[in-house]
């Protein structure tokens, strides 16, 4: 069984008792024995990681001590740290993972994301030379298998990060599909043409930047310049929340790029840069920006993200060029998955969407079932296990 180790550094503030119910609650949910030690300083917290036994892994809630802080960037190995407060810029050591923002909850997710990683093993691979520029790829037991290229929401805030799309990952890839699990960096933080820039460079990333040991043997066909042995004919790109707005813009600048490159020939099959991708998703998505921003969805998160307000009247860039219900056609076969009981604003959008695609011309499927905004990336749930079919179906049997 999988051993977790908990260790709550000097001076977090927290009540004790909470800590100690929300990480039985985890362990319980998850299967897996654990602990949870306070540690009295530096040292004691690295005596502590030092002792975790080969099938063990850790969470550390590391607090305001300056001495324990100094270790986040230290390689030792695949540990989860876990700031309960926002903690912008900080960098974790070779292997481990820092989690922050999610407030006192942040220990759930930690220890979720802690134990996925000893569970299902990934490759972590490089698109660009910045810290936030990264994938995780998920291989299943199967030759040359299509490609989901998967894209976290958290309305366009650092705080949210990759290790949420964690269960779809794992559940895609036993279905027989490669997961290419995208990071990108945030435009809280960086800016939105960055954002946008990194989720085009992610899906390029696919033909370019895979190495030749991130694969399988045998996954390299001489002469194929570095293209893998997946199938990137076969790509279908899925988005969660704002994922899905990135995701779904994602895929019409490749069909605009395609379309451009060869007078339109390729734009039906939104191909550019040797990745042809077959299908978009969009999960419980933020579809209309313009009306997302006038009802202050996410607090406001819209206008946040893009830098200002949507205008009046016809939409200028970068609301024209961003919101997916500006963009179409896609000319590319789109599901639209949205749960019944989320965001009224977000059903309103999904619904509008997915009958403004088909008028436009685009093959849409839509899909509302009971569910909330998390059930959709939840793998237990009635609509994730209808949209799974759906990926495995279509892509793999229609590229």
């Amino acid at each position: 069984m999988i051993e977790v180790l908990v260790v709550v550094g000097p001076g977090l503030v927290a009540d004790a008792g909470l800590l100690e119910e929300i990480a039985a609650r985890e362990f319980a949910a998850a299967g897996v024995s654990g602990t949870l030690v306070h540690a009295r300083d530096a040292s004691d917290v690295l005596s502590l990681l030092s002792s975790r036994e080969g099938a063990g892994c850790a969470v550390v809630l590391p607090g305001p001590s300056a001495e324990v802080r100094s270790l986040i960037g230290r390689d030792l190995g695949a540990v989860v740290w876990v700031d309960v407060g926002r903690a912008d810029g900080v960098t974790a050591g070779k292997g481990a993972t820092h989690l922050h923002g999610r407030g006192i909850g942040g220990v759930g997710w930690g220890i979720r994301h802690a134990v996925h990683r000893v569970r299902h093993p990934s490759r972590r691979i490089a698109y660009g030379p910045l810290p936030e520029q990264w994938g995780e790829l998920y291989l299943p037991d199967a030759d040359q298998p299509p490609v989901v290229m998967l894209v976290h929401g958290g309305y366009w805030r650092s705080i949210w990060a990759a290790d949420i799309m964690g269960p779809l990952c794992a559940d895609l890839a036993g279905r027989g599909l490669a997961v290419w699990n995208l990071e990108y960096r945030r435009p809280d933080l960086h800016g939105w043409d960055a954002t946008t820039a990194d989720v085009a460079a992610g899906l390029a990333a696919l033909a370019t930047a895979l190495p030749a040991d991130a694969l399988p043997p045998g996954a390299l066909s001489p002469g194929a310049d570095g293209m893998s042995a997946l199938d990137l004919t076969r790509v279908a790109v899925v988005g969660h929340s704002a994922g899905a707005q990135l995701a779904l813009r994602a895929v019409a600048d490749a069909a605009a790029v395609g379309a451009s490159a060869a007078g339109g020939a390729r734009a039906a099959a939104g191909e550019v840069g040797g990745v042809r991708v077959v299908m978009a998703v969009s999960l419980a998505g933020v579809l209309d920006l313009v009306e997302g921003d006038r009802r202050w969805v996410g607090t406001g998160a819209v206008g946040a993200a893009l830098g200002g307000r949507a205008p009046e009247g016809r939409a200028e860039p970068p609301y024209a060029d961003a919101s997916p219900l500006l963009r179409l056609p896609l000319r590319v076969r789109q599901l639209v998955v949205q749960g019944a009981a989320d965001d009224l604003d977000l059903v309103d959008f999904s619904r509008r969407y997915a009958r403004a695609a088909e008028q436009a011309g685009d093959e849409v499927t839509y899909l509302e079932m009971p569910g909330d905004h998390f059930d959709v990336i939840n793998p237990a749930t009635p609509i994730w296990q209808a949209t799974a079919r759906a990926l495995v179906e279509d892509p793999a049997s229609r590229g």
